[in-house]
């Protein structure tokens, strides 16, 4: 089995860790625990591939090669269970790209669409930025666990007159991997009011639990008005390459796809991020089984410092993505956050805030990296609440 190899990402110009006074922090020092990339080196098959590409040195006009859409189908079967047709699948330059594309082609200007809060805050830009009408279905949260509010959905999809739905699945921030009959309600009620459905399953392959993620497109009424997103750039930490992966199994939904694309000139990608991703569908399989398991350690790891020092703080249960979901509420008020976690712990985590719904004294903390890192800033963070409940 390949080794796992962490870098250390500081001074390299990455987001995560470099310049973060542009990205709404106030220092550029802090231990980088926000956005959702992760500090492993991506499997040995990958960095091969791109190697071998380099190499080569020609890099012209080129064609989708085919065991990109081989390696990508078998992976689905045997990960998920899915059955997917080459013809369904389209390029993307990235998920967000791909729903925002999704929203314009599917939607007029002043339309409704609904997402369900908290969640990713790029949904909610897809949709206010493109001049539609946001509607929220918050999710409930009941006993240490969130869950849908079907009844709500329904009634705020009826009242708007909603015509798509950005569905997050597994769900980011909340960490929750849906149910069968969680999806299915969902999906029966979009096809009723024939809301068409944008499905982000970017997160698929972090199942972190014995609860397995099921794939939309496996569920299958459903076929006619959904377009499902995923990529290999969060299961094998590519997003820099900017290749992802949209599957419209509907032959008038790829049309207006392929029409929107084509005049864009956005319908295909590059040629190192389809060899990448190939290889990493091909070969990285035992890689992100131990990248799962370091997730789960972490998880653990962090849990246990919080319950030992921070018993109040409530860390929500993790079944899907690399993303914990912390509410501080109990130990630090929301005007307060940022300065605590910035100043007081050093800590850079994305502000519950951002992500909409009520989400005010939580935190979402990335815990794609190596273990020292995650116990020296749960540590930090219960060294900040101790200071804080001495005061």
């Amino acid at each position: 089995m390949e080794e796992l190899i962490c870098r250390e990402r500081k001074g390299t110009g990455c987001a995560k860790w470099d310049n973060l006074s542009r990205n709404g922090f106030t220092r550029d020092d802090l231990c980088g625990l926000w956005v959702a990339d992760m500090d492993f080196a991506c499997p040995l098959s990958v960095r091969k591939a791109i190697a071998d590409f380099a190499d080569f040195g020609v890099f012209g006009y080129d064609s989708v090669p085919d065991g990109y859409y081989e390696s990508f189908i078998r992976w689905q079967k045997e990960r998920h269970g899915a059955d997917i047709k080459k013809e369904w699948i389209r390029y993307s330059p990235g998920v967000v790209a791909a729903f925002n594309y999704l929203v314009q082609i599917f939607t007029e200007e002043g339309d409704a669409v609904i997402i369900q809060t908290p969640v990713y805050y790029p949904f909610m830009k897809a949709v206010t930025e493109n001049g539609r009408k946001l509607v929220t279905n918050e999710l409930v949260r009941r006993d240490g666990a969130y869950s849908i509010d079907l009844e709500d959905f329904e009634e705020k999809i009826r009242e708007n007159g909603v015509k798509a739905f950005i569905l997050c699945s597994p769900h980011n921030p909340v960490g929750r991997v849906w149910t069968r009959e969680e999806l299915e309600g969902m999906l029966s009620v979009c096809a009723r009011y024939d809301v068409f459905v944008i499905a982000d399953e970017i997160h698929q392959d972090f199942e972190l639990t014995k609860k397995r993620q099921i794939p939309v497109l496996t569920l299958g009424d459903t076929l006619c008005r959904v377009a499902v997103l995923t990529a290999p750039s969060k299961t094998f930490n590519m997003a820099g390459l900017k290749n992802s992966i949209v599957q419209i199994p509907d032959e008038t939904i790829r049309k207006r796809w392929d029409e929107y694309t084509g005049r864009l000139h956005v319908a295909q990608g590059n040629s190192i991020g389809y060899r990448a991703a190939a290889a990493a569908y091909t070969g990285g399989g035992q890689w992100l089984d131990q990248v799962l398991e370091v997730v789960r350690g972490n998880y653990e790891l962090l849990k246990k410092i919080l319950r030992e020092n921070a018993p109040e703080a409530q860390l929500y249960p993790l079944e899907g993505t690399y993303l914990a979901w912390l509410d501080l509420g109990a130990y630090v008020r929301e005007e307060e956050l940022a300065p605590f976690l910035e100043d007081t712990c050093g800590l850079a985590f994305d502000y519950g805030k951002w992500f909409g719904g009520d989400s005010e004294g939580f935190v979402r903390v990335n815990l794609a990296t190596e273990r020292e890192k995650i116990e020296a800033a749960a540590n930090a963070l219960a060294a900040g609440i101790r200071a804080g409940s001495r005061a």
